[in-house]
């Protein structure tokens, strides 16, 4: 009977005392990080525990039959100590290894480049605030084809992750919300690491460079286009009064205010071509300032004051006193403006009224193509001139692009102000509908986000 009584309590102490070491294993390798150290942890419960079982085994035999409650409990104090002192070992790691992650990721957040990282099966582990920024927030856990719709780039993500093939640089471009050029390289690690990552995915941002080859080439044949007709009449105007007018007062005035007028227009032709330029450089970065809306279009009305009283035209002002202000920049939203009110006075009707009616609204109509969560605050601008035929509607943006050449250039247009407001537009996330009926007038409506 005492001996069945050892034996039974002998079982009961080494079943009680392995189970910490166990129990360490088992949690180390369901959470797939059976590293050396974590190994000789869980080692350390399993020998801690069979010392304990000998040790008991010892005491037994000297003691008689009635002490196994009193060495039980000796033994069971012993175990949560050992427990206790394991379960702070592996606290203490996993606090460490999450400290770690964090700092890595923090450093990855300060790399200017979107940076991606994906395991084998293409499965977002990790994307930096860059990437974030440009693919949007929080990628993590999400398939490479649900952030990035590109089949090329998917393709060879694919072949990297697999080994199949090198490393790898593509050229990509996305074209919303705004047009960027980019370049993908793609490179597997050696070894991947305790996590599962095994591919980076590192993007470079082309598009200041690529556009500023572009407005290079665009600068050249447009100023190049549009500069020949006024020079070559300032040549003729310049040889005129050095031969045979060169003793006619008459002919030398009239000769002398019509090339004043062709320099005034170079003068405005390569302002705006500089004005489109900066814009073009800076559209790809959003302003974040708050503009009120209402004070920058009196403003801007009351600059323009001058050329009503010219045409003998109105402007007639609809500005709640609750219009909320936009995000943007103020020098440029007075620019858009400004071309969009002048074009309305010059354009409209001698005599007549200009329209301006703000208002915050619901939605935006689909054709204006609205990128932004934000309320639109929509700004429209009416005339009442002959309008405009309506297949000319989607080109007006263009540059150099005009319905009426001859009365645009008689009234100091250079072709290029609905483009620069587009783009001001592009940059401020906003957008432009144009609306026209021959014979009554048209509308052009800015729509920008509220700041709320």
């Amino acid at each position: 009977m005492a001996f069945k009584l050892r034996a039974d309590s002998l079982a009961v102490a080494v079943g009680a005392c392995a189970i910490p070491g166990i129990a360490v294993l088992a949690l180390l390798a369901v959470a797939g990080d059976l590293r050396p150290v974590s190994a000789i942890a869980g080692g350390v419960g399993v020998v801690l525990a069979a010392f304990a079982a000998v040790a008991r085994l010892r005491q037994w035999a000297r003691s008689p039959v009635v002490a196994p409650e009193v060495t039980a409990v000796s033994a069971e104090g012993d175990l949560e100590t050992v427990i206790a002192r394991l379960e702070d070992s592996l606290g203490r790691e996993i606090r460490e290894r999450a400290e770690a992650q964090r700092g890595h990721r923090a450093v990855l957040d300060l790399l200017p480049d979107p940076l991606i990282l994906l395991d084998r099966g293409l499965t977002v582990h990790h994307a930096n605030r860059a990437a974030r920024a440009l693919f949007g927030d929080e990628p993590a856990g999400r398939p490479l084809a649900a952030m990035l719709r590109h089949p090329e780039v998917l393709e060879a993500a694919e072949g990297v992750a697999s080994g199949a093939e090198p490393p790898v640089e593509i050229e990509l471009s996305l074209p919303v919300p705004v047009a960027r050029e980019l370049t993908c390289r793609i490179a597997a690690f050696a070894k991947p690491s305790p996590d599962g990552v095994a591919v980076a995915l590192v993007f470079r941002d082309l598009t200041q460079s690529k556009r500023v080859e572009r407005m290079r080439a665009d600068f050249v044949a447009n100023a190049s286009h549009e500069i020949r007709t006024p020079l070559a009449a300032l040549g003729g105007y310049i040889e005129t009064l050095l031969g045979p007018a060169r003793d006619d007062s008459v002919a030398r005035e009239r000769f002398l205010k019509t090339m004043a007028e062709q320099v005034a227009r170079m003068t405005r032709l390569v302002g705006d071509l500089l004005s489109l330029s900066r814009v073009e450089l800076t559209e790809h970065t959003p302003p974040a300032e708050p503009v009120s809306v209402d004070v920058l279009i009196r403003r801007v009305v009351k600059a323009l004051d001058f050329r009503a009283q010219a045409r003998q035209a109105s402007v007639d002002l609809i500005l709640p006193a609750d219009l909320p202000p936009v995000i943007g920049d103020e020098g440029e939203l007075e620019q858009v403006f400004t071309n969009l009110i002048d074009n309305a006075i010059k354009y409209g009707r001698q005599g007549g009224t200009v329209h301006i009616d703000a208002r915050v609204i619901d939605h935006v109509p689909s054709r204006a193509g609205w990128p932004g969560r934000a309320r639109p605050v929509a700004i429209a601008i009416s005339d009442q001139g002959p309008g405009i035929a309506r297949e000319h509607l989607p080109r007006l943006t263009e540059r150099f692009y005009r319905v009426d050449t001859a009365r645009s250039r008689d009234l100091g247009g250079t072709g290029l102000g609905l483009a620069i407001v587009k783009h001001i537009l592009n940059r401020h996330r906003g957008a432009l509908t144009i609306d026209s009926t021959l014979g009554q007038g048209t509308t052009f409506t800015v729509y920008l986000p509220a700041r709320d």
